[in-house]
């Protein structure tokens, strides 16, 4: 069987079909639109393995054909028939070596991004809201959606802590090298002597987990319910809503307190939670295949500098490539299709080469 991964994919592309006809599923709101949100990462993968299988198919009937058949006009049409198969089998399998090559990324739709100020106080808070507004710009050129999560203000602007997701085809797959520590380099509004300040962020790219790959039991949570709070107390809630979930046997912390429904944050909470998982368990796979080589862009280690800002030259460098841009404009707001292009193609020749994750 060619392409083993992919027609896993497709065995369950199918099973989420008949699951999207059952009247139970088709009643629970939130089920469906997890199943859906599995559906549409799968879809276009599935559809590509279903037509290849189908090739494959008329391909077998055209050679039977052209074996069998004794009538010349008969024989020639059979051969031309198989040719113009043949030709488009090699077309589609170069499609799907490289979504192989691609590996798991590209059939994954959505992801969760948490964007934190690191060293450099209140700089560093505006540069977290300045890379939020590049990856919203980003996500908005290319027409998928985002969803705040949580988020902490700070108080002269920025964002100390933003957790949002970002749903929409191959948002992972161009996304998923994002994470890491992004370096600023620049005057800062405050700074009257006009100094140069160095602050940074951290940024970690999540995957989108479902409850299909990341099952979660009732009795590995402790879920504990407070009062949400804002800076300087504002937004103070009177009810319980914020959510604190504890996953005890890996002792990760998701807290969500956006929403006033305590609901809504258990909710959103979970899909954080799913995703902090099965970042851990990646990590830990690809820690295990790479103990001696490891994808120079794809380790996701949040404490690597991967990536300098440097306002005053008007540039910006990812280290990890050894590619800089003079057109720090462009990329603030959004323009991010050369650096998400390089790494693309980066971890493409590793991973064609066997140095990858």
């Amino acid at each position: 069987m060619m392409f083993p991964t992919l027609q896993e994919k497709l065995r369950r592309f199918q099973e989420l079909e008949s699951q999207l006809q059952d009247p139970e599923v088709l009643s629970n709101v939130s089920k469906l639109v997890e199943i859906q949100r599995e559906y549409g990462g799968l879809r276009k993968v599935a559809e590509q393995v279903r037509r290849f299988n189908s090739l494959l198919d008329d391909i077998e009937v055209a050679e039977e054909m052209v074996d069998s058949e004794t009538d010349p006009a008969a024989r020639k049409y059979a051969k031309e028939e198989l040719k113009t198969l043949e030709s488009q089998r090699e077309e589609l399998q170069e499609e799907l070596e490289e979504i192989v090559t691609a590996g798991d990324s590209i059939t994954r739709g959505g992801l969760i991004m948490e964007i934190r100020a690191g060293t450099g106080g209140d700089e560093a808070a505006l540069f977290a809201g300045d890379l939020f507004n590049m990856y919203s710009r980003f996500v908005e050129n290319r027409g998928w959606k985002m969803e705040v999560m949580e988020s902490h203000e700070a108080e002269l602007g920025g964002f100390k802590e933003i957790v949002f997701s970002i749903t929409g085809e191959r948002a992972f797959h161009e996304l998923q090298f994002e994470s890491g520590g992004h370096r600023v380099q620049r005057v800062p509004e405050t700074e009257t002597q006009g100094r140069i300040h160095t602050s940074a962020a951290t940024v970690a790219v999540l995957p989108e987990a479902s409850e299909v790959e990341i099952d979660i039991r009732d009795e590995d949570l402790q879920i504990d319910t407070m009062r949400a709070g804002g800076p300087g107390g504002q937004k103070v809630n009177k009810t319980e809503s914020a959510v604190r979930i504890t996953h005890l046997p890996t002792g990760i912390v998701v807290k969500c307190q956006d929403e006033k429904s305590q609901h809504k944050n258990k909710a959103k909470a979970m899909r954080v939670l799913r995703g902090r998982i099965l970042e851990a368990e990646q990590m830990r796979v690809a820690e295990e295949r790479a103990e001696h080589r490891r994808t120079l862009v794809g380790s996701g280690d949040r404490s690597e500098r991967i990536r300098t800002y440097n306002f005053p030259q008007g540039r910006v460098t990812d280290h990890r490539i050894g590619l800089t841009l003079y057109k720090i404009d462009q990329i603030m707001l959004g323009n991010l299709d050369e650096l998400v292009e390089g790494l693309l193609e980066f971890d493409r020749q590793e991973r064609l080469t066997g140095g990858s994750l």
